[in-house]
């Protein structure tokens, strides 16, 4: 499959198998988001693979409540996986205070972006979750202070495998030639 080809496969999941996840799936989707670019090669990153049943549940009930309730599919998916970051290093602290741009954040999501392309090469299906209770998970997992929850990939085999047609604004709506 060409790389257009798997981008146009990836997609977000919201229906989950209960079949477990491979533990070397799992590593080559890490191993593909370590190799992710970051600003000044700080790596700001940390994957939190969650897979225990009771943990991963208390996790994915972090993610919607009574009122917001869009998440409730993330208590099928078998895996969650949370990702954390930092600041980064001094360099980019420091073009962060400068240039105002969250740098981690970015770079956060290049990373993410690496792992579900990978899960998706390996025919599993993801959903970026970017409404959760960063104080309900930080202690289920023992996160350190000086690193905030950032974003949650919802991770497993799909129900329904059938690749959606995706609605994206055309490339003239999405882009500006200056020649």
């Amino acid at each position: 499959m060409s790389f257009l080809e798997l981008i146009k496969k990836r997609q977000s999941d919201r229906a989950f198998d209960s079949i477990p996840v491979e533990e070397e799936k799992i590593d080559r989707c890490l191993e593909a988001a370590r190799f992710a670019p970051s600003a000044c090669n700080s790596q700001p990153w940390k994957f939190y693979i969650v897979s225990n049943p009771e943990l991963k549940n208390k996790i994915a009930r972090s993610t919607f409540n009574e009122a917001v309730t869009f998440n409730k599919f993330s208590l099928e998916a078998p895996v969650m996986i949370v990702i954390t970051g930092t600041r980064g290093n001094i360099r980019t602290k420091v073009g962060q205070m400068i240039s105002g741009l969250p740098y981690y954040l970015i770079d956060i999501g290049i990373a993410a972006e690496h792992f579900c392309l990978q899960a998706s090469e390996e025919g599993l299906g993801t959903c970026m979750i970017g409404w959760f209770n960063e104080n309900k998970i930080k202690p289920l997992l023992n996160i350190p202070k000086h690193e905030r929850v950032s974003l949650i990939i919802a991770l497993g085999y799909t129900k329904t495998p059938l690749i959606r047609n995706k609605k994206r604004n055309s490339k003239d709506v999405i882009s500006v030639r200056i020649t």
